[in-house]
Order: C-alpha cells, then structure tokens, then sequence
C-alpha cells in the first residue's frame, strides 16, 4: 500500500462535501499538474491518503482511500489529465496543522513541507504513521 496527500481549499471541496459522497466517493478532478497527475497515475485501489485543508484552516482533518483507478479528468477534453476517485474513510480526532508538522523534527523531509504547492503528493509510511497519531488515530 502506498501512502498520499490531496490538498483541497475547504471553500471548494470540504472534508464534510467528501463524507457526504459515501461509498461511491468523488473523482479527485480540476488537477493541472503533471507531478500531481503522475502521483494520480501511480495509485492502486485501496492505497490511503490524508485529506488535508488548504489556504483555510491549513491542517490534515481526515483518512481517504482510493477507490477508482487514474481514469481521463471528466472537467476536460483535453487527453492529458486524469484524475483517481477518493472516498473517505474516517476523520482525524483532531486536526494536524501544517505548523505542527513543520515544527516537527521527524516530518521534516514531508513533500509538504519541502514542496508546498503540489496538490497531490507522496506520504512515506514513516510520516503516514506520525500524523496519524498526532491526529488522534
């Protein structure tokens, strides 16, 4: 299994509008980026991910997994994205903030703080495990 990151402004796509999908979930659509869509492309189903909020709020909040295989973007015509559908699994007991993870020593090498910007990113098992337990789970 492999661990990811998808960044969403929660005035877009919330945590709550991703529970609210359910079991079927939602296409991880409108992604721009060809490091980001190659992480999409490297996806298996059942690989777990970190939803994180960004711009408001700036923290991990919840576990998704990935339920759909990289499949063309359905917000374009153009060939060159494609998207993986998520659902959500469980929300974290308490919200990890991106400042938490940066004062942490253990997370320093984290894509997220390196590299900021890049809306889906790798999560090693390391960093997967940590954020979990500082989230509660």
């Amino acid at each position: 299994m492999q661990y990811w990151l998808f960044k969403s402004e929660p005035d877009t796509w919330s945590w709550d509008q991703q529970v609210a999908k359910g079991e079927e979930g939602e296409e991880w659509h409108g992604v721009r980026n060809y490091q980001a869509r190659n992480n999409m492309r490297a996806m298996k189903i059942g690989d777990r991910g970190f939803f994180y909020h960004s711009n408001i709020g700036k923290a991990v909040v919840g576990v998704v997994e990935v339920c759909a295989l990289s499949h063309p973007d359905s917000t374009t015509d153009d060939p060159r994205w494609d998207c993986v559908d998520i659902k959500a699994v469980e929300p974290l007991k308490r919200p990890v903030t991106l400042d938490e993870i940066k004062a942490d020593p253990r997370l320093a090498e984290m894509v997220l703080v390196k590299n900021s910007r890049l809306s889906v990113q790798p999560v090693t098992e390391a960093e997967w495990k940590l954020i979990r337990e500082l989230g509660g789970l």
